[in-house]
């Protein structure tokens, strides 16, 4: 009799160990498919940030075809297209994030910024009115304020630049673009004075340099701002502002500043050298 019982209790045992294998296996799977997802995620914010821009554009798109419902890979091809200036793919792709389930209002933001690379200015200005007035963000208001100087709508531009360095940390650009809209009015104090708000910002960026410049240039003050520079930007700055003078009618301050470029510059600086030629010979 002992051998029926036991036979009965084998099996049990069996299928006990069968079905616990079968459970450690399924976990395991399980396991293994959540390091995946976190190994994928992972991935495509690397691809997002540090990775070529058209290697990243490859990825999504193979991504983005085994998986053409999914929003997030949809989202990372449209952000690669644009960081890799593929501005018409990038509006193409963008306006296929908007109409899927998951979209959200910043995808529609980053579809009125690829239409601005584009130069699609309306239907940008059109995009960025659909979206929530509730959505408040840096970008938005950066864009609002770039399609509102566009038009020549200064007051509104002002606005949306004024709210925009409130939602940033980080306002040097934001405040270089302010600024160059007030040297394109002509309002060269107030440009001089967001320039220099955006160097105090970022002392690195030179386009924020340069138009400080244009902008006291632009007043007949020839004198280079007392704002950090290396060697090579002292010269190219001092080349700007020649090139300036020049261009107001003060030819010999011109000829004078270029001078100082060619003697500032390291090495030789023949874009300097060719302007003074230029003048002269004329």
């Amino acid at each position: 009799m002992r051998h029926f019982i036991l036979v009965p209790v084998m099996l049990a045992g069996g299928l006990t160990l069968s079905a616990c294998s079968d459970n450690a296996d399924e976990t395991v799977e399980r396991a293994f498919q959540d390091v995946n997802v976190v190994d994928e995620t992972n991935l495509n914010d690397v691809m997002l940030t540090v990775a070529d821009p058209n290697e990243a554009v490859d990825y999504f798109q193979r991504a983005a075809k085994d998986n053409p419902d999914r929003v997030d890979l949809q989202r990372g091809l449209a952000k690669s297209l644009t960081r890799a200036n593929r501005n018409t793919e990038a509006v193409a792709a963008w306006n296929r994030v908007v109409k899927m389930d998951g979209a959200i209002p910043d995808d529609a933001v980053d579809l009125a910024d690829a239409l601005i690379r584009n130069n699609e200015w309306d239907r940008a200005e059109q995009v960025l009115d659909g979206v929530p007035p509730t959505h408040e963000t840096f970008k938005r208001y950066r864009l609002e304020a770039m399609v509102a100087d566009s038009n020549q709508e200064w007051k509104n531009a002002d606005t949306f630049y004024e709210i925009a360095v409130g939602l940033t940390t980080r306002p040097a650009g934001v405040m270089n673009n302010w600024g160059y809209s007030k040297l394109t009015r002509g309002d060269f104090a107030e440009a001089e004075r967001l320039f220099g708000d955006a160097i105090r910002q970022d002392d690195n960026l030179f386009t924020a340099k340069n138009n400080l410049v244009l902008a006291r240039s632009a007043q007949r003050n020839y004198t280079l701002p007392v704002v950090p520079m290396t060697q090579i930007e002292r010269a190219q700055l001092l080349h700007t502002m020649a090139l300036s003078a020049v261009k107001q009618g003060d030819v010999t301050t011109g000829k004078a500043l270029l001078r100082e470029a060619i003697d500032t510059h390291p090495q030789h600086f023949e874009d300097a050298v060719r302007s003074l030629r230029a003048l002269e010979i004329g």
